[in-house]
């Protein structure tokens, strides 16, 4: 009766919302799950949040994004992706490498996920690229997979360097995969590959003080979301160290990085927020094909090559689809 007569003083029982409408009215919520740290992650998350707005959806408008950040700790996204499937979230995204992906996978079977990974089939995280399956789908972001051709690229470009050395970071999962790659790819060219680790970054200050001892004539900065976290560290440190170096991702060339050969990160990050988009509106991540790279991209920096005494090769301007000058 109490309730009745409250009804009725608000205006009548037409005008008191269903709890269910309400429930219906609530915008759905995305888990943000990074390797990376936010403040380098800023124009990826633009990328995902423009792929998710080609499917009608926008931050804080009709969805709501949940970040979670590991800032290179790989051990932390175990926890944060708990943490996610605790708030109940309506899709998990996963950015920065495989360790994100394997993370929400082995948090929930039932949390549709859109993962940007290097080998998902390897890795288990699906079956078939064609037919997914299960709760995951995504895209394939060929990173390390890519090592023998920046090397190929590198030794055009430094022809003189008799042994070029890999930064490798040890607590990357495919981290002995890729170095058994490069070292493979290395004999092949007749040159030497010496291993520099760093997970860390006094790691990394060490790992450049010993090229000298190890005559490197140049580096290949290994694809790891922890070094992309620290490109302006890592470029400057080339730059002291007056080292020629070849990395993953465009930004670190822009970044004043000599050379860089690998797909387009914010393209990744842009089709994942397309592919989350397409889930919240009814599709089945079983149903959605997990994509690979059709494009790369050859980034050349002309300032740092001729700070550092290089002359740049025209066969290798040909074919670049970016010059820095």
């Amino acid at each position: 009766m109490r309730r009745r007569t409250f009804m009725i003083l608000l205006g009548g029982a037409a005008t008191w919302p269903p709890v269910t409408q309400a429930q219906q009215r609530a915008m759905p919520v995305i888990g943000f799950l990074s390797s990376r740290s936010a403040e380098e992650s800023s124009p990826f998350v633009a990328a995902f949040n423009q792929g998710l707005s080609e499917t009608g959806y926008m931050d804080h408008r009709n969805v709501v994004i949940e970040y979670r950040w590991a800032e290179g700790r790989y051990d932390r996204l175990p926890a944060l992706a708990a943490d996610l499937v605790r708030d109940k979230v309506d899709l998990i995204a996963t950015v920065g490498g495989d360790a994100s992906a394997l993370a929400a996978k082995n948090a929930t079977a039932t949390i549709p996920i859109v993962f940007l990974s290097g080998r998902a089939i390897e890795n288990g995280l699906v079956a078939s690229l064609a037919r997914p399956s299960g709760n995951l789908t995504g895209f394939i972001m060929l990173g390390a997979e890519l090592g023998a051709k920046r090397l190929e690229l590198l030794s055009e470009l430094v022809p003189h360097a008799r042994a070029i050395a890999l930064l490798a970071n040890p607590n990357n999962l495919r981290a002995e995969l890729s170095i058994r790659d490069m070292q493979e790819a290395a004999r092949a060219r007749g040159v030497q590959l010496p291993i520099v680790k760093a997970g860390t970054l006094s790691e990394i200050d060490v790992a450049f003080d010993s090229l000298v001892q190890l005559h490197a004539g140049a580096l290949i900065v290994g694809s790891d979301p922890f070094f992309d976290s620290h490109r302006e560290e890592l470029v400057a440190l080339a730059s002291h160290h007056a080292i020629p170096a070849i990395y993953d991702w465009r930004e670190f060339a822009a970044a004043g990085g000599l050379i860089s050969y690998g797909t387009s990160l914010a393209a990744g990050y842009r089709s994942a927020g397309v592919y989350a988009g397409k889930i919240l509106k009814g599709a089945k991540p079983g149903d959605l094909p997990v994509q690979q790279p059709t494009r790369y991209e050859l980034i050349i920096n002309l300032k740092t090559a001729e700070t550092l005494g290089l002359t740049v090769p025209q066969s290798l301007i040909a074919r670049a689809d970016e010059v820095i000058e």
